[in-house]
């Protein structure tokens, strides 16, 4: 079978603002084999990231109307497209890999698919984080930051899911991926929270399981016991979901503890501080820092500021509130694109630094 079209397939990912890097081997193409059957590659690979008829598509692709447009009804019920109503016909358009259809695949993910995305994830160093701005942001955990200290609705969880008319939770598929390759953790699997404006939106999925306003506040609650960080897109409107995960399965926040990309996933606004007075030396809240920002110094606990990503989930371990959040200085803040739509314009225009 030819490998035409995944080939193709895999370099229009490439160019969109999230990226797909290519590798020596080709493993990027063994993983799109696994992800999508030769009809939805051929059909994938003459797509764009607008909104187009079934029609035009599948004109491109060479392929009959009523077949193609079938295929492509398939494709978006397994998470691979996208599909937007407009005003008289449906228009279907690629997404990227990450954050994109990779996540959408929970429900077909396997130990092959695990392993080829451990070989991809190691043979490009997570190449796809080195570019600016970030897939994601980390947001704090809202009872480490004083009262008085204002913090923005994008920046607050709990802000998130209040605003919110349905929710549901899914398996973390980072967790999933790490287990099926024999790594990880044993931190909650039932962990990443989405959302929608709109009611009802997951009653019919396949992959989130719909869940009440109050159960999605408990799972947060319950990831932050866990020490797990929260982190979101890295925008500030149009969030619609929650990842709980952590430096050793997810496969953005990998990218910092295994290749020292420090940029691979943007710090919050805040930092830790700790109260020398109150802080005991018991060192509990080493083992919670996902970013390795804390250490022993003098009997107290010292806080590296450049490697504190600002998560706050080292705070509840302190048995003597010592720790609290702080907003950085002006200068170190850099406020999250406005929507998606700007985050790529920024990203694209980022493109030329592939280091």
């Amino acid at each position: 079978m030819s490998d035409r079209c995944y080939r193709q397939l895999a370099s229009l990912l490439d160019s969109l603002p999230n990226r797909f890097p290519s590798t020596q081997s080709g493993v990027e193409i063994r993983l799109l084999m696994k992800i999508f059957s030769p009809e939805e590659a051929l059909l994938a690979s003459e797509m764009t990231a607008t909104p187009e008829p079934a029609a035009v598509i599948t004109g491109r692709a060479g392929v009959g109307p009523k077949e193609g447009r079938d295929t492509l009804k398939r494709m978006a019920a397994k998470g691979l497209i996208s599909v937007k109503r407009g005003e008289s016909e449906f228009g279907f358009h690629l997404k990227p890999f990450v954050v994109g259809f990779y996540e959408n695949q929970l429900p077909r993910m396997d130990a092959e698919m695990a392993v080829l995305f451990e070989e991809y994830f190691n043979e490009t160093r997570g190449a796809l984080l080195r570019v600016a701005p970030a897939h994601h942001r980390v947001i704090p955990v809202e009872q480490a930051i004083p009262f008085k200290i204002g913090i923005q609705p994008y920046e607050r969880a709990g802000a998130l899911l209040e605003e919110a008319l349905s929710w549901g939770v899914r398996d973390c598929i980072c967790r999933v991926q790490q287990k099926l390759v024999g790594k990880g953790c044993d931190r909650p699997v039932n962990s990443c929270l989405v959302f929608a404006p709109v009611k009802n939106a997951f009653d019919r999925s396949k992959t989130d399981r719909a869940i009440s306003k109050e159960e999605a506040l408990q799972i947060l609650k319950e990831t932050e016991e866990a020490g797990l960080v929260h982190t979101v897109g890295n925008y500030r409107d149009g969030l619609d979901y929650i990842c709980n995960c952590c430096t050793c399965c997810c496969g953005i926040l990998r990218g910092i503890a295994q290749y020292g990309i420090s940029s691979a996933v943007a710090h919050s606004e805040f930092f830790l501080v700790v109260d020398a007075d109150a802080c005991s030396g018991c060192n509990n809240c080493i083992g919670r820092c996902q970013f390795n920002a804390l250490s022993p110094s003098d009997g107290i606990i010292a806080v590296d500021y450049h490697h504190c990503m600002g998560c706050g989930v080292c705070v509840a371990a302190c048995p003597t509130a010592a720790m609290h959040l702080e907003r950085r200085p002006a200068k170190d803040i850099t406020v999250p694109p406005a929507g998606h739509r700007e985050w790529a314009a920024q990203r694209s225009a980022s493109q030329g630094n592939r280091s």
